[in-house]
């Protein structure tokens, strides 16, 4: 099977224009990826080459305003077009995926699944996200994506803002993944492939203030669910995935030992093993419903 990336060109609400990349057959099953707040598709890439080895259709996604994908020409960065945007990206697709997303990404699946369209997804992984997180830790990842307005000099300048801002990971000796997360401006300097009015603009995500929406969501998704924590996270407390989790109709967690917030840069080994799992689950309880009723 050929496993290599191809483009995947989708529209999201509005017909904003998505970059994504598909990896796999074809005719697998759908395993659409969304990444966190000032991340890219490419955050997904190892994740991807493994669901795409197990017999899954995997499709990384920029979210709008990210990466590839086109800024909100209004400036709506607003949670729910997030969501909105991932059920145009569902309606695409030839059968409902299941959804994986991180931060940012789990919220708009969750709201999405949860609220705005049931059906959208055939199945979610929550990954280190949750309708109730800790300030602390949202505040230290908004601080480290407004920190640099001015960009950095090189991207060698870059790789030891993100060393010291993820200390428990080596720093890269090669830096080509991270010139994809950046862009050179006509100044010469590099700045993050994304949108600023994401962070600075009237119509952010503002998840920490629909807790009480977010709950609600989560007790209406009636598709398999799957809460994965960075064991070391300091955004999702054990306490607060347990809490999701016993709200959850068909919800199981896992927590992944030396991860933190970004749980699939932090140790994708263990954490695309466990969507496996969960997805062989899924796939197999539904394939013998399928059979009990033919």
């Amino acid at each position: 099977m050929d496993l290599a990336a191809r483009s995947l060109p989708l529209r999201g609400h509005d017909g904003i224009r998505l970059a994504a990349d598909a990896f796999g057959g074809p005719a697998a099953r759908p395993v659409v990826l969304l990444h966190g707040g000032g991340q890219t598709r490419h955050s997904w890439q190892a994740t991807a080459a493994r669901l795409a080895a197990s017999g899954c259709l995997a499709v990384t996604v920029d979210l709008r305003g990210h990466g590839d994908s086109d800024w909100a020409p209004d400036g709506n960065y607003a949670l729910e077009a997030f969501a909105l945007d991932l059920v145009a990206v569902a309606e695409a697709l030839p059968e409902p995926p299941v959804v994986v997303g991180a931060s940012l990404g789990g919220l708009a699946a969750l709201l999405a699944e949860g609220e705005i369209a049931p059906g959208t997804a055939a199945a979610v992984v929550l990954v280190d996200v949750g309708p109730r997180l800790e300030p602390a830790g949202v505040t230290r990842i908004v601080s480290f994506m407004s920190a640099r307005p001015d960009g950095f000099a090189s991207l060698e300048d870059a790789a030891d803002s993100i060393a010291a801002y993820l200390p428990n990971r080596p720093r890269p000796t090669d830096l080509g993944g991270l010139a994809k997360n950046l862009r050179i401006h006509p100044d010469g300097r590099y700045r993050w492939h994304w949108d600023p009015a994401f962070l600075a603009g009237d119509r952010r995500p503002a998840a920490a203030v629909q807790t009480d929406r977010l709950f609600a969501a989560a007790r209406r998704l009636g598709v398999p669910t799957l809460v994965v924590r960075g064991r070391e996270s300091d955004t999702l407390s054990e306490e607060a995935a347990r809490e999701l989790v016993a709200e959850l109709a068909h919800g199981r967690l896992v927590d992944v030992a030396g991860a933190r917030h970004m749980v699939a840069g932090d140790r994708n080994d263990i954490f695309a093993n466990a969507v496996v799992a969960f997805l062989d689950g899924v796939l197999g309880d539904q394939t013998s419903r399928e059979e009990a009723t033919s």
